[in-house]
């Protein structure tokens, strides 16, 4: 099942998108404003899918908008989870702070309210508060049942499904700060959709994550080639932290960073992001 948000006739729904990706069916919820996240809390409560409600029209005639407008609270990220990722990032001004082993996935916070939809433009901050804007192109995980302490053994029990996030980073704000969150977290700076495809219908442990600029192939790598994966997230995320349903575990990016080329390349205005999760769908976001 795909869940989506969107806009059409001067008013917010939310519903099912179809398999083929080409009719939205709205259904009965009662503030839409909030996207998927009330279905999401009630069918973990054991709760129906909320009844049809209006009518279904072409994906082509509505805005859709995050499936989530407005997580539950903070994403949880996945920072240097891909080798090849890691490795690029070894030449660059993050060579001195680089893990010689991985025990730990590195986790940062992006917060909620920078979610922006999987089309909107992207504003760019002033050149006086950063200058070096970054793409990463991620899948990103749903919880769909809480808990804390959650083993590794029965950590996909707990995902409801999977969306496509670009997790838009200031590299510059990032290293002035010494920590992440500030840098990952301005306004707009977390593109999210398509939609949300259910655990039913898609595992993200064998899938393809990619990502372009203006066109140009700049991302690419497998799911099962994380160094953490899926099941791994969710056990150290819930370590002493309780997920609730409706959290965002973003899972990292493969190479192919701005920072991480030669000589860097960040996004300027007018450049177009786009990434893509094989399975899922794609997002395409302006920025300027």
């Amino acid at each position: 099942m795909r869940l989506a948000s969107w806009s059409w006739g001067g008013r917010e729904h939310v519903g099912t998108i179809s398999a083929d990706g080409r009719e939205a069916a709205p259904l009965a919820v009662r503030d839409p404003s909030l996207g998927v996240l009330p279905i999401v809390q009630a069918l973990a409560r054991g709760e129906s899918l909320p009844p049809a409600s209006g009518t279904r029209l072409p994906v082509d005639v509505i805005t859709l908008r995050a499936p989530l407008p407005r997580p539950l609270r903070s994403l949880f990220c996945i920072g240097r989870n891909y080798r090849a990722h890691a490795q690029e990032l070894a030449g660059t001004v993050f060579r001195e702070t680089m893990p010689t082993s991985d025990p730990w996935p590195i986790v940062f916070g992006k917060l909620g309210e920078c979610v922006v939809g999987p089309y909107d433009t992207v504003r760019l901050p002033s050149p006086s508060t950063s200058v070096q804007i970054d793409y990463e192109s991620e899948l990103a995980v749903v919880i769909g049942r809480g808990g804390r302490d959650i083993a590794k053994s029965r950590a996909m029990d707990h995902v409801f499904g999977y969306t496509v996030v670009n997790d838009v980073t200031a590299r510059d704000v990032q290293m002035r700060h010494q920590q992440w969150d500030l840098g990952k977290s301005f306004d707009d700076f977390c593109p999210m959709g398509p939609w949300i495809v259910t655990a039913d219908e898609f595992d993200g442990r064998a899938t393809r994550v990619r990502g372009w600029v203006n066109g140009e192939a700049r991302q690419e790598g497998q799911t099962k080639d994380m160094i953490f994966d899926i099941p791994t997230l969710i056990e150290t995320c819930s370590r002493g932290i309780t997920l609730y349903p409706g959290d965002v575990i973003a899972t990292g990016t493969p190479a192919g960073v701005g920072m991480g080329l030669n000589p860097p390349r960040w996004l300027k205005s007018g450049d177009v992001v786009r990434v893509e999760v094989d399975g899922i769908g794609v997002i395409e976001n302006r920025f300027e």
